[in-house]
């Protein structure tokens, strides 16, 4: 089943979620026409080779024209017209930058992979229940629900004030008419009725005014205490879900909510503004003794000018965190010298602002970092906010061609310090802009969050464990100094953290036994994890007991080898990967002999091996492991076709592979038939690919077992053998001397 047909089954919450990162960069209609053709795809490679992204795009072009063909003829009118439009925004969007289409595609399908896992997954961890706590969803709605009566409420006062303007003008035009009138015909009764009804009407005015003065004042009001409480609580949990989202988790939705309300109550004050300066108008025209214009309206201007300035500044947000293109799944984690993308988006939508506002990008501005390593930003680092790139129409900016370069020290040369120390430095990248508008002018600033500068990509790792750390342990958005003395993390929240690590990095997330197991490495005893506290230096800096490399280490190194060698089989579920040699041994010793499991290596950087049960002639149950592959074996036989050709010689019987069934009782073949490359009998005819008329082989890994010996010998035990060789061996020699020459 494609990936995509599993993405249709999902429940509704999880489809919502997939709808979050469909629009106009990459239809979903071409997902769904195109769906196994993009799947066979490497664009995660064609993200970081711009020849083959380029050569991508345009079989991406031709598949698209092929579907045209195809609808052309069945005259689906709609959806003709949005494969033509797709094919304009192909052609024209991506042909200069190929790589943009690919890193998307690329984060679309992860994302995908991402959100199956966690759907496979039983129960949500802590981290993830608070970002969808029930509560902040009634908050939201809240929020939504109060706007839009303030707006209405602003509406409804623009026409109070045009009943008052219409009232003036009455006022103004009877009062004028009288006083064009001769002295003698002022004194006759009937123009003394006519100055007491003016008096009358004057009174109304007064009313009027203060009526409209009062309505605006509570308009001001509710606004402001909708910014002061529930629209800054909003704005926080949205930067602490995508706080979240960076470091692998749930993806952040609520942006566009929360432009909407920005929106609508930047225009409820511009409004609001607007009927004071009306008032000022009506004030020139017509003023008296106890007027409540000329007293209340300053201070409702003063109030109205300083919440316009403070929606302006919150509404400055970093959209999308600095990430390599290179490595989208390690955000905020930048090589010296590598380009790097960030986008910002104004949450004030307002038209007259669109190419109006140029931001500039710097990086530690005003700001002392934890040692003397200091960088500039090379590259377009000023560029103008618009409409027109964002697919959505939001007022966005983004930074595609910033790289940070490090500059030499006082000393003349750039600062040196240890690995440790490199990747503990937290930067800031930082960005401003000026908005006039309406006879204002409003500077806004915002930041990134911290950033780790790395000169080499063997960084890279330790960079991306502070950054997973920072940003588990802390919603504060600049604390640079964070590394000087880092908080202890909850264990339970550190682990849903490493879980996401595999759901987003390889696909599938880990599960409740798997994280047991990383929880006993981690604290080294059998413990209610719920509580307890794991420090940095623990999970990072010093060695696991008896190893010459650290947790974190050993854990990157298992991800970068399910991501490069067993990435399929990890995906279906086949590999119980974290499990220790004593579990392993529970589980297996009541199953049928051949029954094997596959397990990490606990002692090997990056290694996985098999352990498979069996008996003894006497009743016996013994174990058999085999000696771990890394990637430099796994790269010349693919591990699927090694668990199918493994073999084993034991004493004088003939080679035989002892897998029978994969734990709990799978039969090999059915769980990992349809990874393997070829067929054994297949390989072995000349006929199939020995070209020059030499017999095609293949490598066959061959472990000698001896009858007092239940454990796996040495390095040596596992060597490759082709099929043509190991029929030669035995047209010549017994099994008994193919043992002994394997022996010596």
């Amino acid at each position: 089943m494609s990936q995509w047909s599993q993405v249709q089954q999902l429940e509704i919450k999880f489809l919502e979620q997939v709808d979050l990162f469909y629009d106009d960069n990459f239809p979903m209609e071409i997902r769904h026409l195109l769906a196994q053709w993009i799947e066979s795809q490497d664009w995660e490679a064609a993200a970081n080779n711009e020849a083959m992204a380029m050569i991508l795009l345009q079989n991406l072009i031709i598949q698209v024209d092929e579907q045209l063909d195809r609808v052309s003829q069945e005259k689906n009118l709609l959806l003709i017209h949005n494969l033509k439009r797709v094919r304009k925004l192909l052609q024209g969007k991506y042909h200069g930058n190929p790589m943009h289409i690919a890193v998307i595609i690329s984060n679309c399908l992860r994302e995908e992979r991402r959100i199956l896992a966690a759907a496979s997954m039983p129960v949500q961890g802590p981290l993830e229940k608070s970002l969808q706590n029930s509560v902040v969803s009634e908050r939201q709605r809240n929020v939504e629900h109060k706007v839009s009566a303030i707006k209405n409420s602003a509406q409804m006062t623009d026409q109070d004030v045009k009943y008052l303007e219409d009232l003036q003008e009455e006022f103004d035009f009877r009062y004028k008419t009288i006083q064009s009138l001769e002295q003698n015909d002022k004194n006759s009764a009937l123009i003394k009725q006519e100055m007491l009804a003016l008096q009358a009407m004057l009174n109304t005015l007064d009313y009027k005014r203060k009526e409209v003065l009062s309505k605006i004042g509570r308009v001001i009001h509710e606004i402001d205490m909708l910014m002061s409480n529930m629209l800054t609580e909003e704005l926080l949990d949205w930067k602490r879900r995508q706080q979240i989202a960076c470091i692998g988790g749930p993806l952040h939705g609520g942006l566009d909510q929360l432009q909407n309300c920005f929106t609508l109550l930047a225009e409820s004050l511009f409004q609001v503004r607007r009927q004071l300066e009306k008032l000022d108008e009506l004030l020139t025209r017509l003023t008296y003794d106890g007027d409540p214009i000329p007293v209340q309206r300053p201070q409702l201007l003063e109030k109205v000018n300083f919440l316009l300035y403070n929606l302006f500044r919150n509404s400055f947000v970093v959209e999308r965190q600095p990430c390599m293109p290179t490595h989208p799944q390690r955000p905020m984690v930048l090589k010296t010298l590598i380009q790097f993308t960030v986008k910002l988006r104004l949450l004030i939508k307002l038209p007259e602002l669109n190419y109006q506002i140029r931001v500039k990008a710097t990086i530690d501005k005003n700001v002392s970092t934890v040692s003397n390593r200091r960088f500039v930003l090379c590259g377009t680092h000023v560029k103008a906010m618009n409409m027109d790139e964002s697919a959505n129409g939001n007022l966005s900016v983004e930074f595609r061609h910033l790289q940070p370069k490090e500059m030499k020290t006082s000393a003349g040369s750039k600062g040196n310090e240890g690995p440790h120390m490199v990747t503990e430095e937290l930067h800031s990248i930082s960005f401003e802009t000026q908005v006039c508008l309406y006879g204002l002018t409003i500077n806004l600033e915002t930041s990134s969050l911290p950033v780790v500068m790395i000169s080499n990509v063997s960084q890279l790792p330790n960079a991306w464990a502070s950054i997973i750390w920072y940003n588990l342990s802390t919603n504060d958005p600049q604390n640079l100094s964070f590394f000087n003395n880092p908080p202890a993390a909850t264990l339970s929240q550190l682990l849903e953290v490493l879980s996401w690590q595999f759901s987003s990095y390889v696909g599938r997330g880990l599960n409740s036994e798997q994280l047991n197991m990383l929880a006993e490495k981690l604290t080294g005893q059998q413990a209610n994890y719920n509580d307890y506290q794991l420090s940095w230096a623990k999970f990072c800096k010093e060695h696991l007991p008896g190893k010459s490399f650290t947790f974190w280490v050993w854990l990157e190194a298992i991800l970068d080898l399910i991501k490069k060698h067993i990435l399929p089989l990890w995906i279906d579920g086949y590999v119980m990967g974290f499990v220790s040699k004593e579990k392993e041994r529970i589980l297996l010793k009541d199953k049928t002999p051949g029954t094997f499991l596959l397990r990490f290596s606990e002692s090997n950087l990056g290694g996985i091996t098999f352990t498979w049960v069996d008996q003894l002639e006497n009743g016996d149950v013994t174990f058999h492991s085999v000696e771990p592959y890394n990637k430099g074996r796994l790269s010349a036989l693919p591990f699927a076709d090694i668990l199918r050709d493994y073999k084993v010689i034991m004493a004088d019987n003939v080679p035989e592979n002892p897998l029978k069934y994969l734990y709990p009782d799978i039969p090999k073949d059915k769980a990992f038939g349809k990874h393997y490359s070829c067929q054994p009998n297949e390989v072995s005819k000349p006929s199939d690919g020995g070209g020059k008329g030499y017999v095609p082989s293949v490598f066959i890994p061959v472990s000698k077992i001896l009858n007092d010996s239940a454990e796996p010998h040495s390095p040596s035990d596992l060597l490759p053998m082709s099929p043509s060789v190991y029929a030669v061996l035995r047209e010549h020699l017994s099994p008994t001397a193919i043992e002994t020459a394997v022996s010596s």
